[in-house]
């Protein structure tokens, strides 16, 4: 595959890894975050990546040559603040968490640096990520309200997993693709539960808030995409997971790097579960190799919803399901 996607990762991460795999102790330093998980992926499926991300203190000097290591395009805005990270211990088998500091908020000029380099980046990109700081706080929703609608008036198609009011941003300006999980849609209050029917509903209020085409991961049951005004469930064979961490951040790499190599929305959706399959079955976010993800796609189906075809459904028809008519 090739394609060129922007990815904007306002809140990078070092990650700090102890393991034992053998006899002795490991220590692992990587660069994470969800934006960088999401580049790994697309570069593992053979996309191009812009990563536009803030780098400062001493966190920051340490991530900017392990960003580059990344195969990425890096274009950088020095903050004044340090940037985030955590340590985790995985020496018994689980993660266990050590300590975890979430950086400091972007201040006003650093926000309009960073937001000018990503949206000039961004323009020159048939498609962007715009992908969640690690914390909420740290930058404002409002900015990713921005982003959509410069980015989508000018013919640019934004791909997004967010949540909270970061998704109700967006929603506010419209997105090509939207991917969130079914946690996070009863965290947000847009489904009381996990029922099918629940989840559906929300399907079609999401695509009547803004989102053209929506997938809502299920965890270990299979993902519900609407497209086209279809309803879908996205069957794949069962595999063992390593780490359940990173299936989502990995699906929407695949969509996004697809999408940028001119191919359509179901194969890209197909792409992004496969690759989300098989990132379970390792240990490292945002990591795959490209000939098995390739293969796996072939396994990965979007069978009608009750298992029997659908009409297409008119933007009208949409609405009146949202608003439960």
């Amino acid at each position: 595959m090739s394609g060129h996607v922007m990815v904007f990762a306002p809140t990078p991460l070092l990650t700090v890894t102890v393991d034992q795999p053998s006899g002795q102790p490991e220590i692992h330093l990587h660069p994470g975050g969800q934006g960088v998980w999401q580049a790994r992926m697309i570069v593992s499926l053979g996309g191009e990546v812009v990563l536009c991300t803030a780098l400062g203190g001493e966190i920051g000097q340490v991530l900017e040559p392990l960003l580059v290591s990344e195969g990425v395009d890096l274009k950088v805005v020095v903050r004044e603040s340090g940037c985030g990270g955590y340590v985790h211990d995985r020496r018994e088998g689980s993660r266990q968490e050590i300590v975890a500091v979430p950086g400091q908020p972007l201040g006003r000029h650093e926000l309009d640096e960073l937001y000018n380099l990503a949206l000039g980046e961004g323009l020159r990109a048939p498609v962007s990520v715009l992908s969640g700081p690690n914390d909420p706080m740290l930058v404002p929703a409002d900015l990713y309200r921005r982003f959509a609608a410069d980015l989508g008036a000018n013919g640019g198609r934004v791909v997004v997993d967010l949540s909270g009011d970061h998704l109700a941003a967006v929603l506010a300006s419209g997105v090509f693709f939207l991917k969130v999980s079914h946690e996070e849609l009863i965290r947000d209050g847009r489904a009381a539960d996990e029922d099918e029917e629940q989840l559906t509903r929300a399907l079609y209020d999401l695509h009547a808030a803004g989102a053209e085409n929506v997938v809502v991961s299920r965890a270990d049951q299979p993902a519900l995409a609407l497209v086209d005004g279809e309803v879908f469930e996205v069957e794949m064979p069962r595999l063992e997971a390593a780490d359940p961490r990173g299936a989502g951040d990995s699906m929407t790499a695949g969509v996004a790097t697809v999408l940028a190599a001119g191919g359509d929305i179901r194969t890209a959706i197909r792409t992004g579960a496969a690759a989300g399959a098989l990132n379970v079955t390792r240990h490292g976010l945002g990591t795959g190799r490209l000939d098995s993800i390739a293969g796996l796609v072939d396994r990965v189906r979007l069978v009608p919803a009750g298992g029997r075809p659908q009409e297409r459904t008119t933007p009208d028809e949409l609405a009146d399901r949202a608003a439960g008519r």
